[in-house]
């Protein structure tokens, strides 16, 4: 797998940004009503992250200093470095999430940056346009977040070279 190119997000979440302002130009009076609420999923899914992130680095830390001996029980041998693997299928699983939820975020940042690019110059002609840039605000914000919070869980994948040249860092030592 190969990480994932900030370029190619910024320039996707670039491109909706300036394709929805166009159809929100265009159709603005006929969109439903837009709730401050909507886009906090993203959010929420961002938090969700960033927390498994979080975890999935500190066992991972855990497991190497375990290994090389410099655990925070290391001077009572090495049986009572006892630290819970970390499965491989998980670590991939949770690098395909981070990919796919950092290119979700990015199209939503987009997304919600053409609807503000829209709203935010119209607050004192239209009347709907206020609640429409404090959504929009909220959803690039929790969009953003999300972007970020994959961009770590991603990093958080990655597994270093190991010193060993046969087996990797996840593997059991003999």
């Amino acid at each position: 797998m190969t990480p994932i190119r900030r370029r190619d997000l910024v320039v996707l979440a670039m491109g909706l940004a300036v394709a929805s302002w166009l159809l929100v130009r265009a159709w603005y009076g006929e969109l439903p009503p837009l709730d401050w609420w909507q886009p906090l999923p993203l959010g929420v899914l961002g938090v969700a992250e960033a927390l498994g992130a979080r975890t999935l680095r500190t066992r991972l830390e855990a497991l190497r200093e375990a290994r090389a001996g410099r655990g925070p029980n290391a001077a009572d041998g090495p049986a009572a470095a006892v630290v819970r693997p970390v499965e491989p299928m998980l670590v991939a699983r949770l690098a395909v999430l981070a990919q796919a939820s950092a290119y979700v975020g990015a199209v939503f940042a987009g997304l919600w940056a053409g609807l503000l690019a829209h709203a935010g110059p119209a607050l004192g002609r239209l009347q709907a346009a206020s609640g429409d840039s404090v959504t929009a605000l909220v959803g690039i914000v929790c969009a953003g977040g999300l972007v970020a919070a994959a961009l770590w869980l991603e990093s958080a994948c990655r597994v270093p070279p190991s010193d060993d040249r046969d087996a990797g860092p996840l593997a059991p030592h003999a």
